[in-house]
């Protein structure tokens, strides 16, 4: 089974919503789109050519797509080779156009279908953007991990990569590193329920053991 790998760029506070400019979302008045360019450089570009330096699929939304076929097809660097080689599936209920190759269509049962392409053949599958349809890869749980920059800017509002209704989970920190902007890049993978436990003294006067 290949791994499907959320890629977010994330506020302090969780907010993924249009890290790239102005304009990019603005749904729900948001009014802080390019919030990441500032802290953008040189590790964090090396970071993203290192993670999609080899083959993998996209998984994506269709704003995300929209935003994607209208930029990619036009770059010719390392990482906009990668995004256009790359087979686009794109989750949508309405018609999508097909023009920028590999592009297939994803509608019905959304949760099934991508089930059923983890199980298939191919590269990873990589997910970007995408807000809305994060939400319904974590309540059915298909993603395998998480692939994090966390920005150190806090907005108070926009989309959140977690946002309400997400399922309580427990995660593995798999590696973790700082750019010279102070943007942490991580990698997470479930890792079941959330443990809990309580630091209340017992009645001998010991600390209550966590689960």
């Amino acid at each position: 089974m290949r791994k499907l790998i959320v890629l977010s760029f994330i506020t302090l506070d969780g907010v993924m919503q249009a890290p790239g400019g102005p304009g990019e979302d603005d749904s729900g008045g948001f009014k802080y789109g390019g919030w990441s360019v500032g802290y953008f450089d040189d590790f964090l570009g090396n970071v993203m050519t290192e993670q999609m330096g080899h083959p993998f699929d996209l998984l994506l939304g269709r704003k995300t797509y929209d935003i994607f076929a209208g930029y990619w097809p036009q770059v010719k660097d390392e990482t906009g080779a990668g995004i256009n080689r790359a087979k686009k599936y794109v989750v949508s209920h309405r018609p999508v156009n097909l023009d920028w190759k590999v592009t297939v269509p994803i509608n019905g049962d959304v949760a099934g279908k991508i089930n059923q392409l983890k199980k298939e053949d191919g590269p990873e599958i990589q997910v970007h953007g995408s807000g809305n349809l994060i939400q319904t890869l974590l309540k059915n749980d298909l993603v395998d991990e998480f692939w994090l920059k966390t920005f150190p800017v806090a907005l108070g509002s926009g989309k959140r990569l977690f946002a309400e209704g997400t399922m309580p989970a427990g995660f593995t920190l798999k590696e973790s590193r700082t750019s010279p902007t102070g943007v942490i890049v991580s990698s997470y993978a479930p890792a079941g329920d959330v443990k809990i436990g309580s630091f209340e003294l017992t009645p001998s006067g010991q600390e209550a053991t966590r689960d």
